[in-house]
């Protein structure tokens, strides 16, 4: 970790926090999503850089430390996926293999569909290809304590959120995320209700890096994490029959809550998903959570270099 460099880097205004390693002239750039920030990739750093990659890892904006836009509540994935372009630019990476897991998954398959030139491959965790918009996820076949749409509500996830510290806040949602089933709250319940005192941190998640963790979103607070993705997740995104048109790999674990979305585990193993993203390949772990890169890092890791090894750039 600490051959794990890190700058600032000035972005159409804004700075972003970024991490660093290696210097291979292929360049693998990773985005995180929420509760995550630059360091859920640590482990995979590393190993890219080991592998003779350039690994490029960041935090968005409104994340960590890196700046928050001036009006950050009209804020839209389509925001993020210029971030990924415009950071690029300003690093003088003209082409790179992207990785994305959760909403960072969403960020990194819109990219080659409006910035196709600036995309070698495509690797995403957890989520599979989807067009921001009011069809994106169901809500209305969950029950209305689905996260969320909590989360959505303004307001909600604030006042939730602000009866614990930010340390409190990572951790409960950690732990309710490494679950297989949805978090969804009864109607006297808030979504921190969901969690117990008594349950401990998954064992590959230490108390160390809930520390890192929490230091980052104590910075950036949640403002911009509720909006992007959440509250802007019903936003259309303008994109007409997307594609992906470049190599791709979706990592899933099988035990990922986000598997019982209505309709997601069909969607994805019948192939339906190969309509916006036709040269993609699925890879399925069976022990594995939403936090999958985290828990079974030297296997996720071999597939990503197995991966990577193959594309040209």
């Amino acid at each position: 970790m600490e051959n794990i460099k890190h700058s600032h880097v000035e972005v159409k205004g804004l700075k972003l926090h970024v991490a660093e390693i290696g210097t291979g002239e292929k360049t693998v750039l990773f985005l995180h999503g929420f509760p995550e920030i630059w360091y859920t990739w640590r482990y995979q750093l590393i190993a890219v850089a080991n592998a003779g990659y350039r690994a490029i890892a960041y935090d968005s904006r409104g994340y960590g430390l890196s700046d928050h836009p001036a009006e950050p509540e009209k804020a839209t994935s389509l925001d993020l996926v210029h971030e990924v372009k415009d950071l690029l630019d300003s690093l003088g990476i003209s082409k790179a293999f992207l990785i994305g897991k959760d909403s960072g998954a969403i960020v990194a398959n819109l990219v080659p569909v409006v910035y196709p030139e600036t995309v070698a491959s495509l690797i995403t965790l957890g989520i599979p290809f989807m067009n921001p918009g009011p069809s994106a996820i169901q809500n209305d076949l969950l029950p209305k304590g689905f996260y969320i749409t909590r989360w959505q509500e303004p307001g909600r996830a604030e006042a939730d959120f602000g009866r614990f510290d930010v340390k409190s806040v990572i951790r409960n949602i950690y732990i309710l995320f490494s679950k297989s089933e949805v978090p969804v709250a009864n109607d006297d319940q808030e979504i921190m209700d969901l969690f117990n005192p008594s349950t401990p941190l998954p064992p590959w998640f230490s108390e160390e890096d809930l520390t890192v963790y929490a230091s980052l979103y104590e910075k950036s607070g949640f403002r911009f994490a509720l909006q992007v993705p959440y509250r802007s997740l019903t936003v259309e995104s303008g994109l007409i029959d997307p594609k992906v048109n470049v190599p791709a790999l979706l990592i899933m674990g099988e035990e990922d809550y986000c598997f019982k979305f209505p309709g997601m585990e069909d969607y994805i193993r019948s192939g339906v998903v190969k309509n916006f993203v036709p040269n993609l390949e699925t890879i399925y772990i069976p022990e594995g959570s939403h936090f999958v890169h985290e828990q079974f890092p030297e296997k996720v890791n071999k597939l990503i270099i197995e991966f990577l090894d193959k594309q040209t750039i």
